[in-house]
């Protein structure tokens, strides 16, 4: 009795190994310029993360709902970042204001001070200067000390040096600012752009945007959670294009190129027909099915192949079993990336 159920169970396991290997090959349409494969539906799928350190404040999201491109997902606790925000935006414009007062030069009115300036001082040493003179007259009739008469030829002196240091100060304010000056408020004023931007930029990154269209598979994180960028905090699937992995025979490398058109079709929708196209053949053989030890079949050679579908609807699903129809030896081929078109 045991025998006879052992004989059973090695059968029924070789039957099934036989079917996965038949489920992988090419059916006979290859003989007629028609190549049929089997696989699954594979998606693609990005951990989105905050690029910052901070609670979350909000998550808009919930799992299973699609999402366009550019849409808020959720939002990170942005109170400080408002204060720095603010702070770099005063100094900013401070800085703006100095760099113009340097441009502009002197006002009229800072001239005219001058100018005014510079005639009293001119006036103070002409009465100097006459003074000194009439106590060397004086001097010269002993009418008046020695001393009188030095202590008004230092006044002279004085004045006449004042009368310079007023001509300099009225030249500087005619001139404007020097262009060195200039130079380093301009190089000031660009790094309180600078500083901005990045300030700017942290605050953006504290909102979470869909990088594409797609469905929220998993919340990760919630409201009050620390976010970091190590941290992920929902999965986006990408659904239109998806992929479908297949195996392609060796004998059929010579018949298929990357960029092929195919079709796909599913149990699911019978009626339906998916457009698509190869994208990627593995340049690595590899033996198929992995799990069969026969001899026979361990010699069989297949190739991984990606074919991309169109999934325009989102009927297409991870794991999908579906048929691909490929004609063979296309001759228009592009190897490049296709728009998904109606199918």
């Amino acid at each position: 009795m045991k025998k006879r159920l052992f004989i059973f169970f090695v059968v029924v396991a070789l039957a099934g190994a036989g079917s996965y290997f038949w489920l992988l090959q090419p059916s006979d349409d290859a003989d007629n310029g028609q190549l049929a494969l089997y696989g699954n539906i594979d998606i693609r799928e990005a951990q989105l993360a905050f690029n910052g350190n901070e609670h979350i404040a909000q998550i808009l999201v919930q799992e299973g709902d699609r999402v366009n491109k550019g849409q808020l997902l959720a939002r990170l606790q942005t109170e400080l970042l408002e204060a720095q925000l603010a702070e770099t935006e005063a100094a900013l414009e401070a800085q703006r204001q100095v760099l113009a007062r340097l441009e502009a030069g002197s006002r009229p009115e800072e001239i005219r001070k001058g100018e005014a300036e510079l005639q009293a001082a001119e006036a103070q040493a002409k009465a100097a200067r006459d003074s000194y003179r009439r106590m060397a007259r004086l001097l010269e009739k002993k009418l008046v000390s020695p001393q009188d008469e030095e202590q008004a030829r230092s006044q002279a002196d004085a004045a006449a040096a004042q009368v310079k240091a007023v001509h300099a100060t009225l030249a500087l304010l005619k001139a404007g600012s020097r262009k060195e000056d200039i130079a380093v408020a301009r190089a000031q004023l660009a790094a309180r752009e600078a500083a901005l931007k990045q300030v700017q930029q942290r605050f953006n990154d504290a909102s979470l945007r869909a990088p594409a269209d797609g469905v929220i598979r998993n919340r990760i994180l919630e409201p009050g959670d620390m976010a970091s960028p190590q941290s992920p905090v929902l999965t986006l699937a990408f659904l239109d294009p998806v992929w479908v992995r297949a195996y392609l025979p060796e004998p059929m490398l010579g018949r298929v190129r990357p960029g092929a058109v195919a079709w796909i079709t599913t149990d699911s929708y019978p009626d339906k027909r998916y457009q698509g196209w190869i994208g990627y053949v593995s340049p690595t053989a590899e033996f198929t099915p992995k799990t069969v030890q026969t001899p026979e079949l361990r010699t069989r050679l297949v190739y991984s192949v990606r074919i991309i579908a169109c999934n325009p609807v989102g009927e297409l699903r991870l794991g999908m079993p579906v048929s691909v129809s490929i004609e063979l030896d296309q001759t228009d081929v592009d190897s490049g990336s296709r728009p998904c078109g109606d199918a």
